[in-house]
C-alpha cells in the first residue's frame, strides 16, 4: 500500500475499473489511470506542483487548459461595450442576472428592457441576436484547476507550452479531454480547503495534547450521526448546504457508507433523475427496494443493493452496462467517457444507442432500456463517482466529528483558511456563539493575537491579527515579534515599536485591537492621530505626548456603533448577532430558532441578514434564500413568477423581511414567500453573503 489515502478501497467494495481497465485507449494511444490527488490547498499544493517541475524539467511537465466559454454574464457585458451601451446597464444586467445561464422566466430580450434597455433601443435587436450568437463559442484558455500532464521526453516536440500567468508555472494549449485523446499522462493536483484546516486542525490539537489521526477517527460515533441528523453541519465538509441539510434529517445517515450517500446525492445528475426521493423513502422502509425493475432485480441487486435500488453512482452506471448489456470494458470506458464529455451530445447520443441496442438484443423490456437509458442522460449532467464519494464522505465525517469533539480547534482552523465553503467568517463564528457549549470568540488584540486565530482554551477562539481589513501581513507579524521581546507598555510604546502607516494603526484602533493600550476605541482613534509614521511623521519628535493622553477624554463608543466598525473593519464580530439589537424594533418578526414552534402551513414572517442566495440550474426557476438572526438561520422558497417580479429587492438588498406559509417536512423546515421586502433595521450591518455559486 502507498498510504497516500486513509479510503480502504477493498473494504468499500470500490469498482476498480473506474481506476484502470484493460479496455482504456483507443487508436494505438493508452489511456492512463484516472488519478486524483487531493491536496491541502495553498503552499503545500503549491510545493507539490513545483516538485513535479523540478523532477520532469519545464520541458516535461506543465499545467493542461482549460477552455472557456462565452456565457450569461460576461457575454453581455463584451458585447454591451462593443454596441456602445451606457455602463450602468451593462452593470445591473450584472447584477440581477447572476445565474444568466440557467432558464428563466423571463427570456434575454426581456431580461435586458428590465435592467434598463427598452425594446426600443435603436440597438436592443443587436445586442440580443450577437448575445445568442456567441454564447458557448470559445473566448480564451484559462489554467485548469489542477491537471498537470507528464512526459519522460520533451513535451514541448509534441505540444506548445507557453508562461502561465501564475509565476513559475507553464501550461499547454490543449485541454484535459485534448491531451487524454494523444494518450498523454495526465494527473490531477486538486487544492481542497477543507484538507487544509484538517491539517491546521491536526496541529494545532498535538500542540495543545488532545492529537487525533484521519484515519484514526472512529466511524461509528452516535454523537457525531446525531450532529448530521439535526443538519448541524455548519461549516462541515460537502453537506453544509441548504439542500444537504434539508436532507440530512430525512436521510437520517447512521454508518459511514450513508455519508458517502449524502454527499452523491445532492447533485445535478441525482437531482434532476428524481433519485431523492425514492432513495430516501426505500431507506424508511416506506416503499420496497426494486433494483431498475422487478424483472432484473435479483441480477442487479449486487450493484444497486447498498443504494437501495437507486443508480446513484457513475460505478454503478457501467456495472449496470457490463451485467445488462454485455459491455466490454473497453464499451464500458467509452461510456465513462462519453458521461463526462460535456461538449458532445453527440458522442453521448451514439454510446446511448448502443447501449439500448445491445439491451435488446439480450431481450430486456422496453421499460428496462428507458430506465437505463435515462440514467444516462441524468449522469451527463453530473454523476459522483463512488471512488470520490468515499473519499469525500471521509472529510465529510471526519469534520463533523471535529466540529463536535474539538471544537475550538476546528473553527480556529476554519477561520484561518477562509474563503472556503458556503458560509462567511461571520457566519461561521455565529454558529460557534449557538454551540451549546457555547464557544467564545474573542476580539483582536495586539497584545494577544497572532496572525492566525489561536486557541486558547477548549472552549475559547482568539480572532487573528489577519482579520483587520488593509492591514499587511508583515505589519502583523511585526507586531508579533516586537511583542514576544517584551509586551507592549503603553498605546506610545506599541507605536514606537512598530512601523505600521496611519491607514493600519486607524484599522487597528477602530477594530478594538488596542483598547488594551488605549482604554477603548474611540480614545486610541484619537490617540493614533497624534502618532508619528513614515508617511505621517509630525509628530515624531514629540516626546510623551501619546503616554500623557487621557483615555477617559472622549466617550466610548456605543454598542451599535461598535458593530458597524466591527463589520467595517473585520466583516464580522464576535458580540451579539447585529439582528440582536433591532429585535424589540420588529415584534411582528418569527426568530429562526422558534420556525419549529408554528404549525404546518401558518402564515409566518421572517427577517434577517441575507447569507445566501441560490437559483440551480436543476430547480426549473425557483429560487432559495437564507436569512440569519441570533438564533439560527431560515431557509424561504421563492416561485419562479415572485422571483422575477422581486428580482431587484432579492439582489441587492442586504436585509429581507419574508411573509409566507410555514413547511414542515420531517423536521425540515421552509418558508414559501408569499411577500418579499426590504427590512427596515437601521443599524444592522450588510454581511456577505455566498450567492449564485
Amino acid at each position: 500500500a502507498l498510504g497516500i489515502t486513509a479510503v480502504d478501497p477493498i473494504k468499500q467494495h470500490l469498482l476498480f475499473e473506474r481506476f484502470l481497465s484493460e479496455g482504456r485507449g483507443k487508436a494505438g494511444h493508452p489511456s492512463w489511470p484516472d488519478i486524483d490527488l487531493d491536496l491541502p490547498s495553498g503552499a503545500l499544493r503549491e510545493s507539490v506542483i513545483q516538485e513535479i517541475y523540478t523532477r520532469y524539467g519545464r520541458s516535461g511537465a506543465a499545467m493542461v487548459a482549460n477552455v472557456i466559454t462565452y456565457r450569461g454574464r460576461s457575454t453581455a457585458r463584451e458585447v454591451g461595450k462593443v454596441l456602445g451601451l451606457p455602463a450602468d446597464i451593462v452593470d445591473r444586467f450584472s447584477a440581477l442576472y447572476a445565474s444568466g445561464d440557467f432558464e428563466h422566466t423571463l427570456g434575454l430580450s426581456q431580461q435586458l428592457v428590465v435592467a434598463g434597455l427598452p425594446l426600443a433601443h435603436p440597438r436592443h435587436e443587436a445586442m440580443v441576436s450577437l448575445c445568442q450568437q456567441l454564447a458557448s463559442l470559445p473566448r480564451h484558455l484559462g489554467q485548469h484547476s489542477g491537471g498537470m500532464i507528464l512526459c519522460p521526453g520533451r513535451l514541448n516536440q509534441v505540444v506548445p507550452i507557453e508562461p502561465a500567468s501564475m509565476p513559475n508555472r507553464t501550461i499547454v494549449q490543449w485541454d484535459k479531454d485534448d491531451c487524454e485523446d494523444l494518450g498523454l499522462v495526465k494527473i490531477d493536483f486538486l487544492g481542497l480547503g477543507m484538507m487544509a484546516v484538517l491539517q491546521d486542525c491536526q496541529r494545532i490539537c498535538a500542540e495543545r495534547g488532545r492529537p487525533f489521526e484521519l484515519r484514526t477517527v472512529p466511524q461509528d460515533d452516535a454523537p457525531t450521526y446525531d450532529l448530521m441528523c439535526n443538519a448541524d453541519t455548519i461549516g462541515v465538509f460537502q453537506i453544509e448546504s441548504r439542500a444537504q441539510m434539508a436532507t440530512l434529517p430525512r436521510l437520517k445517515p447512521r454508518e459511514f457508507y450513508d455519508v458517502a450517500i449524502s454527499v452523491a446525492i445532492i447533485r445535478p445528475g441525482p437531482i434532476t433523475g428524481g433519485l431523492i426521493n425514492p432513495l430516501i423513502r426505500r431507506r424508511a422502509g416506506l416503499e420496497p427496494v426494486i433494483c431498475l425493475t422487478p424483472e432484473v432485480h435479483e441480477q442487479t441487486l449486487r450493484i444497486l443493493g447498498r443504494t437501495y435500488g437507486v443508480i446513484l453512482f457513475q460505478e454503478q452506471m457501467l456495472g449496470l452496462a457490463m451485467e445488462l448489456a454485455g459491455f466490454s470494458g473497453a464499451e464500458a470506458e467509452e461510456l465513462r467517457r462519453a458521461l463526462g464529455f460535456h461538449r458532445d451530445k453527440a458522442r453521448l447520443l451514439a454510446v446511448t444507442g448502443k447501449l439500448s441496442i445491445a439491451l435488446r438484443g439480450r431481450g430486456h423490456s422496453e421499460n428496462v432500456v428507458t430506465k437505463v437509458v435515462e440514467a444516462c442522460s441524468s449522469f451527463a449532467l453530473y454523476g459522483f463517482p463512488e471512488s470520490h464519494a468515499i473519499s469525500f464522505a471521509l472529510l465529510a465525517y471526519a469534520s463533523t466529528w471535529l466540529k463536535l469533539n474539538r471544537a475550538a480547534e476546528f473553527y480556529a482552523s476554519l477561520l484561518n483558511n477562509q474563503p472556503m465553503g458556503f458560509y462567511s467568517p461571520a457566519t461561521l463564528v455565529q454558529d460557534g456563539r449557538r454551540r451549546k457549549p457555547a464557544l467564545k470568540f474573542r476580539p483582536v488584540c495586539v497584545q494577544h493575537s497572532d496572525w492566525d486565530c489561536t486557541v486558547e482554551a477548549d472552549d475559547a477562539v482568539r480572532l487573528g491579527l489577519r482579520y483587520i481589513h488593509g492591514l499587511r501581513e508583515t505589519h502583523a507579524r511585526e507586531i508579533v515579534t516586537q511583542r514576544a521581546i517584551r509586551p507592549f507598555a503603553s498605546l506610545g510604546d506599541f507605536l514606537r515599536r512598530t512601523n505600521g502607516t496611519g491607514a493600519e494603526r486607524r484599522a487597528l484602533a477602530a477594530i478594538g485591537a488596542l483598547n488594551v493600550l488605549a482604554g477603548h476605541r474611540r480614545s486610541a482613534l484619537w490617540q493614533v492621530e497624534a502618532a508619528w509614521s513614515s508617511a505621517e511623521s509630525l509628530f515624531q519628535y514629540a516626546g510623551g505626548l501619546l503616554d500623557d493622553a487621557d483615555p477617559d477624554t472622549l466617550a466610548p463608543m456605543s454598542v451599535g456603533e461598535r458593530m458597524q466598525a466591527d463589520f467595517s473593519g473585520s466583516s464580522l464580530t464576535v458580540g451579539v448577532h447585529p439582528m440582536s439589537l433591532v429585535r424589540d424594533q420588529l415584534p411582528d418578526l418569527w426568530r429562526a430558532g422558534d420556525l419549529s414552534l408554528a404549525r404546518e402551513g401558518e402564515r409566518v414572517i421572517i427577517g434577517g441578514s441575507v447569507i445566501c442566495r441560490q437559483r440551480p440550474g436543476t430547480a426549473k426557476g425557483i429560487m432559495f434564500i437564507s436569512l440569519e438572526d441570533e438564533t439560527g438561520i431560515a431557509n424561504a422558497v421563492v416561485a419562479s413568477e415572485m422571483f422575477e417580479r422581486c428580482r431587484m429587492i432579492i439582489n441587492q438588498e442586504p436585509t429581507l423581511r419574508i411573509s409566507g406559509r410555514l413547511q414542515n417536512r420531517e423536521g425540515v423546515i421552509h418558508i414559501r414567500a408569499e411577500k418579499i421586502d426590504p427590512l427596515l433595521a437601521p443599524g444592522v450591518p450588510v454581511q456577505s453573503s455566498h450567492d449564485f455559486r
